[in-house]
Order: C-alpha cells, then sequence, then structure tokens
C-alpha cells in the first residue's frame, strides 16, 4: 500500500469486502486469475499490472476519479475511523486557501510566515514605495511637536537666506534685457548668469536646509522606528557631536557640484575665448548638461551619507563610501524614490505657497495683474516677505517628508543588505530574534 500521507494509489483499498491477503486459486501459468488480481491488493513486489488487466470487477465511470478526502485507509468497509490528525499531518484545516482549509499544507493552520513585528512607523522588513512615504508622514503626526520644532526653525533660516539673495541679487539683475529683441548676446549672457548664479544660490541654501533637517530629524525617525517618543533637546543633544561633520559634508558635496560643472564648462569656455562667443556657447551648454547629469548620479550615489553620518557616528569620508556602498545595485531605486518624495513636496509647498503669492502681489503695489505682466527684477521687499510667510508653512512641512523618506531608506537599504531589522527588534524588545514576533 502506498505511504504518501494524504494519497492512496487507485484500488489500494479491499473491494466487495474481501480481506486484505485473501489469495484464491491461481491461474495456469501460475499467476492469479483475473478476478483475483482485481480483488487483492498490490504488495510492495509485485509487478506492474499488464494493459488491459482491469482494476477490479466495478471500476467507476471514467472521469469521476477524485482526490481522498481523508488519510489512506479512512471510510473501508470493516475499518475503524482514522486517528485524529496530528500536529504535523492531518485534514486540512477548514476556512479557505493558505492554511485556512487548503489542502497539502505541511501542518494545520500553515497560511505563510507571520507578518514582520511593527513596534514603530514601519514593519521591520524590506519596505515598499509606499511604506517609506507613510513612514515620514506617521513620524510627523506622531511627534508633530519635536518634528514641526525642528523643521519650523530651519525653513525660517533658509528663508531669511534666501530673501536676502533675492532682494540684493536677484533684484538688481536687468531682466528686462530678456524681452528686448535687440539686446546683444552679451547682455543676454550676462543677465542668463546672474539668474543662474542666484538660482544656484537658492538650490544651495535650501540643499542645506534639507540636509540639516534630514540630520536633525534622523533621530526622531531612528526612535520613530522603535516607537520611542523624542524631545526636540534629545535630538540636539544627539545630533550636536556630528554637526561640524555634518557641515563639511555638505560643503564637499557642493564643492563637487561645482567641480563636476566648471569641469563640464571648460572646454565651451575655452572656444569662447579663443573663436568668440557665439561658436562657444553651444559646447558650453552641452558641456554643462552633462556635468548636470554626471552630478546627479554622484549625488545620488552620496544621498545616504548624512544619515549615515549622523546614526553610524562615522567620518564625512566613511559616510560617503558607505552611502556609495549602500546605493550601489539600487541607484534606479534609491533615485525614483528621492524623486517622488521631491515631487510630492513640491506639489505641497506649491498649495501653500500660491495663495500667499498672490496675496503678496496683491500688496506689493501693481496687484496681481502687475505681477503676472512684470519681470523678476520689479519684484520688491514687500513682495519677498509675504512669499516669503508662504514659503516657511511649506518648508516646515515638507521637510520632514523628504528627511524622513531619506532616513527611512537609509535604514531600508541596511535591512535589505545587513539585516538591519533583527537589530531593530531586539533593540525594540520585540520577542524573538528575528524580528517576527516568534520565539
Amino acid at each position: 500500500m502506498n505511504d504518501t500521507p494524504g494519497w492512496a494509489s487507485p484500488g489500494s483499498a479491499p473491494s466487495d469486502g474481501r480481506e486484505p491477503g485473501a489469495s484464491g486459486p491461481a491461474g495456469s501459468d501460475g499467476r492469479p486469475g483475473p478476478d483475483e488480481s482485481a480483488d487483492r491488493p498490490r504488495q510492495s513486489g509485485d509487478a506492474p499490472p499488464e494493459p488491459g488487466v482491469q482494476w477490479s470487477k466495478d471500476q467507476p465511470p471514467a472521469g469521476q476519479w477524485s482526490a481522498p478526502t481523508g488519510t489512506p485507509g479512512a471510510g473501508g468497509p470493516g475499518q475503524a475511523p482514522p486517528p485524529p490528525p496530528g500536529p504535523g499531518w492531518g485534514a486540512p484545516p477548514p476556512g479557505g486557501p493558505g492554511g485556512q482549509g487548503a489542502w497539502g499544507g505541511w501542518g494545520s493552520g500553515w497560511g505563510g510566515p507571520p507578518p514582520a513585528a511593527k513596534p514603530g512607523v514601519i514593519p521591520l522588513r524590506p519596505l515598499g514605495v509606499g511604506e517609506l512615504l507613510d513612514g515620514a508622514v506617521s513620524t510627523m503626526r506622531t511627534h508633530w511637536r519635536t518634528v514641526l520644532g525642528i523643521s519650523l526653525t530651519l525653513a525660517v533660516l533658509t528663508e531669511i537666506a534666501a530673501v536676502l539673495i533675492q532682494g540684493f541679487v536677484l533684484g538688481d539683475a536687468d531682466t528686462e534685457v530678456l524681452d528686448d529683441p535687440s539686446a546683444t548676446l552679451g547682455e543676454l549672457t550676462d543677465v542668463m548668469g546672474d539668474l543662474l548664479l542666484s538660482s544656484a544660490v537658492l538650490y544651495g541654501i535650501t540643499l542645506i536646509g534639507t540636509v540639516a533637517a534630514t540630520a536633525l530629524l534622523t533621530t526622531v525617525t531612528s526612535r520613530a522606528v522603535l516607537g520611542r517618543p523624542v524631545t526636540t533637546g534629545e535630538a540636539w543633544r544627539d545630533a550636536r557631536p556630528q554637526i561640524l561633520k555634518l557641515f563639511g559634508l555638505i560643503v564637499l558635496l557642493g564643492l563637487i557640484a561645482v567641480g563636476i560643472a566648471a569641469v563640464g564648462a571648460l572646454p565651451g569656455i575655452l572656444v569662447s575665448v579663443s573663436a568668440g562667443a557665439e561658436v562657444g556657447f553651444g559646447l558650453t551648454l552641452l558641456g554643462l548638461l552633462a556635468a548636470a547629469v554626471f552630478a546627479a548620479w554622484l549625488l545620488v550615489r552620496f544621498s545616504l551619507a548624512s544619515p549615515t553620518l549622523m546614526l553610524e557616528k562615522q567620518g564625512i569620508v566613511t559616510a560617503m563610501r558607505r552611502s556609495a556602498r549602500l546605493v550601489r545595485g539600487s541607484w534606479w531605486r534609491v533615485f525614483g524614490i528621492q524623486l517622488l518624495a521631491a515631487i510630492i513636496a513640491y506639489v505641497v509647498a506649491a498649495i501653500i505657497v500660491i495663495p500667499f503669492t498672490f496675496l503678496a502681489a496683491a500688496f506689493s503695489g501693481d496687484g496681481v495683474t502687475g505681477f503676472v505682466s512684470t519681470t523678476g527684477g520689479d519684484i520688491g521687499w514687500t513682495f519677498l516677505i509675504i512669499s516669503g510667510i508662504g514659503s516657511v508653512i511649506g518648508s516646515m512641512i515638507t521637510f520632514p517628508i523628504t528627511a524622513g523618506v531619506t532616513v527611512l531608506l537609509y535604514i531600508d537599504q541596511r535591512i535589505r543588505r545587513e539585516a538591519l531589522d533583527l537589530e531593530l527588534a531586539r533593540a525594540a524588545g520585540v520577542q524573538g530574534a528575528d524580528g517576527t514576533g516568534r520565539s
């Protein structure tokens, strides 16, 4: 008889009430006759049946074989019912597939691995994009006093610097040249250079604010992952020893970006000096475009250096190397997630800033129509201050999103590569060393 649990060969149970082992007269060739072979159960040493020999006298109609509904030997005439299933084998539990009634499981109630533990804002396992975004928002919602206090302080400082740059640099730029069809190429180049410089400075200030927010909110997010509260004072005490290194990292990343841009623009500048601006302008623009692509690739590789520096207490160069190792092989994923977070933050900021922009235009003297028709050089201090208030509110909300996604992305990459979830589970006091709640 076949000993495979749950399945038995057709005809293995005795038919016609004949007991197993009962024998009848043999045929002329020493083998059992057709009637006997149909009723006698096959033994392990028997040869396979010859073609044309029936399994039993009474065959069921074709196409009506079905899977067994119990353990082997159950349901035969004169046999006792099988014992109740043990912990390893047995009938499938009722209720549905996946351990809820599916046949063939190794044990009763098997439905796949248990869910990962979630002591804080994220489950302790590799995360999806939605879970990263939800974790950042949950951190801001759970620890809103600490998060918004840090974000508000950084937003005010960065916006004051941005307003001063726009008022003294961008306000002096003669942007009316851009609307003058008779302007020379040199005048256009000077204005474009001023605008690019001011835009680069504004972007640098925003980058400093974002990186600083990421660093200061790293402690808050790491505690939120473990389900533990944190105050602004605790976040500051944890980040203070690494503040100088953090600004050194920011300066180094900025110098790298500027150096790449200079190398990309250098061939066009040399051609412009030797053959004229008309000849070298296109080459300069192409070089800057190539430099921007390479700088973006490099900055994504170093994008996890800030949380690495703050959480692992590493040096600047070591943190950059660690970031490059964590991002290696996942560049597109890291880039896509950070780009999505940046787009979401930009949309949220725009929803908040646009009403303040129109309000600033209404109070600036020329009204909304004047704001739409005027150039950048006509923007006054009233407009900059009122719109700056809107930017502060927008940054106060968007800083935690971008910073939280960066920190959680760092944790996710370490979970995927270094099984950080086990250490986090032990730190959070989760039962079981594997972070799943199993002992």
